[in-house]
Formats: structure tokens, sequence, C-alpha cells
């Protein structure tokens, strides 16, 4: 097929990006700086706001694989949550709908999700900006899957893995901060989370774009473990004790703190009271109906890290040797 990928720089995008190519599809990256990226295909400076941008990018494609989305704890402006996570999912269905592409898979997030330890039937929660804008975009898939679009969304776990420790690689950020001895503590490690290995869950969307079924929904997560264990096989593997547990009470006066930092400052914040809030929940998945439909993997918790770690010893050398 030949696919129109958005979001294909970032952290996930690349492997997404990588995986597909690997399959033989024909793409189109279409984002921001898709241009200076060196990833496989054709690329398209553009962005996921500008619809006109968007549907000149598709035009002769089979798919859309819409993983583009702002993924921060903080911005000054919060309509740019809005204008690219649920903006952006509106500009995909209506470019697939006026190029009359019927294979349209978008990236979700598990946070779009009720966490486990919600009381039944749980509803999502909108701790912060970038919760808020992931949660009203299921919406508009819901309601566009409602209307008979053939939509798949996929729902990644904590995405984890070698690659750039920026914002949407948080646990190998995290790891990174922890082994140069500037990460103070962990908020909440007692709580579980999914933790997906990077290139199971970019496989996951090359299947799931491949044969998902027209409105299914996908869990893409991992070992489902409290955030302690992850700090636990990185000091099995480097000797390094776990960072100490931050009490809620802590976190949140930091949060407010830094709030009021950037607010006054800018920059970006260390941690918001959004954030602490989310820390407090269980964010396990159950990622059977991806192992079933579509062959889904899933890399051990402790292989994962050893990579993850093993890649940040390595530097960007061995970074940019991964496939």
């Amino acid at each position: 097929m030949k696919v129109l990928v958005t979001g294909g720089t970032g952290y996930l995008g690349r492997a997404v990006v990588r995986a597909l190519a690997a399959r033989g599809h024909e793409l189109v990256v279409f984002s921001r700086h898709a241009s200076g990226s060196g990833l496989p295909g054709v690329a398209i400076d553009g962005d996921v706001r500008d619809r006109a941008a968007f549907e000149c990018a598709a035009e002769g494609c089979d798919a859309i694989c819409h993983s583009a989305a702002l993924v921060s704890i903080w911005r000054r402006r919060r309509e740019d949550f809005d204008e690219t996570n649920v903006g952006g999912l509106r500009n995909a269905l209506a470019v697939a709908a006026a190029r009359g592409i019927t294979r349209i898979l978008c990236t979700s997030s598990f946070v779009a999700i009720p966490p486990r330890d919600m009381p039944a039937p749980g509803v999502p929660i909108e701790a912060n900006d970038y919760q808020r804008t992931k949660v009203a975009a299921d919406r508009v898939a819901e309601e566009a899957v409602h209307r008979g679009s053939p939509l798949v969304r996929v729902y990644p776990g904590v995405v984890y893995g070698p690659g750039v420790n920026t914002e949407g690689n948080l646990v190998g950020r995290l790891i990174a901060d922890h082994l140069k001895g500037t990460l103070p503590g962990l908020v909440g490690p007692e709580h579980p989370w999914s933790y997906a290995y990077v290139d199971d869950v970019a496989a996951g969307h090359c299947a799931a774009l491949e044969r998902g079924r027209a409105g299914g929904r996908y869990a893409l997560g991992g070992d489902n473990v409290p955030q302690r264990r992850v700090f636990e096989i990185v000091e099995q593997l480097t000797g390094k004790r776990p960072p100490p547990r931050i009490p809620f009470p802590v976190a949140d006066a930091l949060g407010a703190a830094e709030e009021l930092r950037v607010t006054l400052f800018g920059g970006t914040p260390l941690i918001t009271r959004g954030a602490v809030e989310i820390f407090r929940h269980d964010w396990s998945l159950d990622s059977s109906d991806a192992v079933r439909d579509l062959g889904y993997t899933i890399t051990p918790i402790a292989e994962g890290v050893r990579r993850t770690v093993a890649s940040i010893a390595g530097g960007p050398a061995e970074e940019r040797g991964r496939t």
C-alpha cells in the first residue's frame, strides 16, 4: 500500500515508518520537519492542522496512519493541544473521506482509556491538557466509527526502548537521568503501568493497518508492572540503586511550584499537578485482542530495559544503528 504517515518524525513515529518500509509499503511521511528526518519514503513538510496541505500530501495514497500528536505535560497555549490532537484527527478523517481512502489507522494512547482502578464502568480522567485532548479525540473517533468510518484505533502503553530521550520516550529519559544522577525520585512507583517496547508497538501498527477490523480498538501494551520494577532491573544491570519515592503531597507541591515558575519565566516544568494525578492510578492494559487478531508480540520488560540501558551506554552511534 501507499501509506501517508503523520507524526512520522516522533519517537514512536520513526519506528512505525521504518517498520512499514520493512514490510514493503510505499510511504509518504508528512510532518513539520519531514524533509530533514532521513526517513524512508517521500518526505513532505507540513502540519496536520493545515487541512489543505494534509489533503495534498494524501494524493494517491491507499491508507493513512495518523500518529501525529502533541505529546507534552505543558504548553503555555493550551489550544495547541486541541488544534493538534483533536483538530488533526478531524482533518485526517476529512482527508480520508475526500480522497476515498478506506484504510485509516489512528494512534490513540492508554491515557484515553479509564485507568484500571476506576470504579466500573470507569470513565477516562482528564488530568492535563494532553490527556484531555486524547480523550476528546477518542470521542471524535468513536463518533466517526458510528457514522461508518473504517477507522482502526490502537492504544499504545508506555512506549519505551532505545532512541532519543524526548517527551515521547519518557522511560528512556527517566533511565538516562537516573544513570546521570539527576533524577530526584519517583512519583507513585508502586502503581502498575503497561510497558510497551517500541518495536513491538511499531509492528502492532503495521498489523492493525494491514488487517485490523474496521472500527476495531486494540491495546498495544506490554508487561504490566509497577514503575519501581523498571529501576530494579536497571539496578541489576548497572548496580545503581533505584531512586527514592517522592510522596504525593510533596509531588503536588512541586508541581504547583513548577507551574508557577514556567508561567512566569517560560520553559518546561519538571512535573505538573496533572502529571502527579496520572501517577496515582493503575494503567495496566489487556493486549489480548491485539495478540489474537494482529499477532502482536510482547518483549519482556527485563529484555526491553536491558536494550534501553545498552543504548544509553552506547550513545548516539548505537541509536543510529537501530532498524
